[in-house]
C-alpha cells in the first residue's frame, strides 16, 4: 500500500492562504460583510473574520489560515484539506488580497426611537436599579434603536465624542457592534470624582449590574471607574497607581 505524499514546500504554499483570501476568491457566496473589517460565514455567524484571523466564538475555535478553516470547521481531514487547497486554480501562486487601508473609523450610530420605554423595561427586567437607568438614557449612553428595537449601549473618548455602540436585542438573541465601532472606546461609566480603581466587565450588563448591586448596598456606585471589555481581553498588568479588578456576571 503506497501512503499518499505532499511534498512540504506544497504544504507551506497552502499554508500562506489566509481564511479571508480562500472566501472572497473561491467561496464569495459564503461570505458576509459583518462590520468594518470584520466578516463572518453564511453557514457559522458566530465565526468572525478580522485582521488575518479567524474565531469561532461559539465553539472557541480559531485559526489563521485557510487550511486551519478546512479542517477544523468543516472536518476536513489534513491530507484532503492540502489537497483541496493546492487543486484550486493558480493556489501555488496566489497573491493574497491587500490589507485594507487603515482609516480612521466612523461609527454610525442606530437613530434612536422616539420613546424610550422598551429599553427602560427591558434594564428593568434585567434587574438594573431605576436611577442608573435614568442616568444611562439622560448621559446618552444606553438608548433604544428606532429600526430594529434594539438596546444601544454607546462608549465615548475622552472628549465625549461616541466611537463605540454595543447593539443588543430586546427578545432575540442578537447581539453585534454599531459600523465604525472602536472597542477602546467600550461602554463605561467613569468615576464622578477621582479614583484609581477601575473594574472590568465582560459586557454592559454586567457593569450596570455591578452597579445596581453597590447601590443595593447602600454604596456610592460612581466612586470607581467602571469599564466593559465589549469581547476584548488582555490579562491584567502590574501597575503602582492604577487597581484593575475584572468581575464575571452578577446577575
Amino acid at each position: 500500500m503506497i501512503m499518499p505524499y505532499i511534498a512540504p514546500e506544497v504544504v507551506q504554499e497552502v499554508k500562506r492562504m489566509d481564511l479571508l483570501t480562500y472566501l472572497k476568491n473561491y467561496e464569495p457566496f459564503e461570505l458576509v460583510h459583518f462590520s468594518g473589517n470584520t466578516y463572518t460565514t453564511k453557514t457559522h455567524d458566530s465565526l468572525k473574520i478580522s485582521n488575518g484571523k479567524w474565531m469561532w466564538w461559539s465553539k472557541g475555535i480559531g485559526g489563521r489560515s485557510a487550511l486551519d478553516y478546512l479542517i477544523k470547521v468543516r472536518d476536513y481531514t489534513f491530507m484532503e484539506a492540502v489537497e483541496t487547497l493546492a487543486g484550486l486554480e493558480g493556489v501555488q501562486s496566489f497573491v493574497p488580497l491587500p490589507a485594507e487601508k487603515q482609516t480612521e473609523k466612523k461609527l454610525l450610530l442606530p437613530e434612536p426611537y422616539s420613546h424610550q420605554t422598551r429599553v427602560v423595561s427591558y434594564l428593568r427586567g434585567r434587574g438594573i436599579d431605576g436611577e442608573i437607568v435614568d442616568f444611562c438614557l439622560r448621559t446618552g449612553r444606553v438608548y433604544e434603536s428606532k429600526r430594529y428595537h434594539n438596546a444601544v449601549f454607546v462608549g465615548r473618548d475622552r472628549g465625549g465624542k461616541p466611537r463605540y455602540a454595543a447593539l443588543r436585542g430586546m427578545g432575540t438573541d442578537f447581539i453585534g457592534d454599531a459600523s465604525g465601532s472602536d472597542k477602546n472606546y467600550s461602554f463605561s461609566i467613569p468615576a464622578e470624582d477621582k479614583s484609581r480603581e477601575v473594574h472590568l466587565f465582560e459586557s454592559a450588563i454586567d457593569l450596570l449590574s455591578y452597579a445596581t448591586v453597590l447601590k443595593m448596598d447602600g454604596q456610592d456606585w460612581r466612586a470607581e471607574h467602571l469599564l466593559s471589555l465589549a469581547g476584548v481581553y488582555q490579562p491584567a498588568k502590574k501597575s503602582s497607581r492604577v487597581r484593575f479588578r475584572r468581575h464575571c456576571p452578577v446577575f
